[in-house]
């Protein structure tokens, strides 16, 4: 007898979230919440779009945004999308645990916002920019 695939719900401690995919030339963010259709966007990671992202997000009412700490390719996001008032989780790729099947950024951005407005996702230690 074949099994079906059964999808765990998720209890949402985060009213609207954002997960996002950030890699060298774009960044793939997905948000979902109450009140708000689920979207993803890609965006370019220049100052101008990830200016954009952050304006979308705000748009949104989107309190929370989580991001894995995927090289260095983070820190330009959180420095644009600080000074948004947004609480910024960066995660451990480790510690995100994907669902199987093929891989795409699109999946990937919308698991990180599943997760983070579930709430088992804790951010790594980011230093202030006054303490380099």
């Amino acid at each position: 007898m074949a099994s079906k695939k059964q999808e765990v719900p998720f209890e949402q401690v985060v009213e609207r979230g954002c997960g996002l995919d950030a890699h060298k030339k774009e960044i793939v963010a997905t948000v979902t919440g109450s009140g708000i259709e689920s979207e993803t966007r890609t965006f370019k990671s220049t100052t101008r779009s990830l200016t954009e992202l952050k304006e979308w997000l705000m748009s949104l009412g989107v309190t929370h945004v989580a991001m894995e700490s995927t090289g260095v390719y983070w820190k330009p996001v959180m420095n644009i999308l600080e000074p948004g008032g947004f609480t910024i989780l960066v995660v451990n790729a480790r510690h995100i645990k994907y669902v199987p099947g093929h891989k795409t950024d699109k999946k990937d951005s919308a698991w990180i916002c599943k997760l983070l407005r579930a709430g088992p996702l804790k951010g790594s230690f980011v230093p202030s920019r006054e303490h380099p």
